[in-house]
């Protein structure tokens, strides 16, 4: 009698099942993953901007509601929008009595973080939405 040395059709449509099941887990856990990541970038330059204002404010006892001021290269024609590093949000600065600081997801981003389309920071230090943060 011969030894078999393969596997059989059944233990490879075995290995399939599981590795399938292990995948439809394992894929949306990692994309969430890697829209939290992107989402921190946009939190760490929004925090970055909202010190450069304090520091602009310090120094010319006002806001400016334009980026370039602050020293940052702008995406806009007038000045009050970037692109973070990624490219995955556009922060833009607008002003009621201080600065309002909006990141919003563009892109695969969007579909990516539909939770949090978009991340304000303001002059007060408020958050929103805070599940987002």
């Amino acid at each position: 009698m011969h030894k078999q040395l393969g596997i059989t059709l059944i233990e490879m449509m075995i290995v399939v099942v599981i590795l399938g099941i292990l995948s439809s887990i394992a894929y949306p856990s990692y994309q969430s993953y890697v829209g939290r990541s992107y989402r921190a970038e946009a939190h760490s330059q929004l925090q970055q901007i909202a010190n450069l204002q304090e520091q602009y404010y310090l120094d010319q006892r006002r806001f400016s509601m334009n980026l370039e001021n602050l020293g940052l290269v702008t995406s806009s024609a007038n000045g009050d929008a970037i692109e973070t590093d990624s490219g995955r949000y556009t922060i833009a600065v607008t002003s009621a009595a201080g600065y309002t600081l909006t990141a919003t997801a563009q892109g695969a981003q969007s579909t990516l973080d539909s939770d949090c389309p978009t991340l304000v920071l303001t002059m007060t230090g408020s958050k929103t939405p805070p599940a987002c943060w």
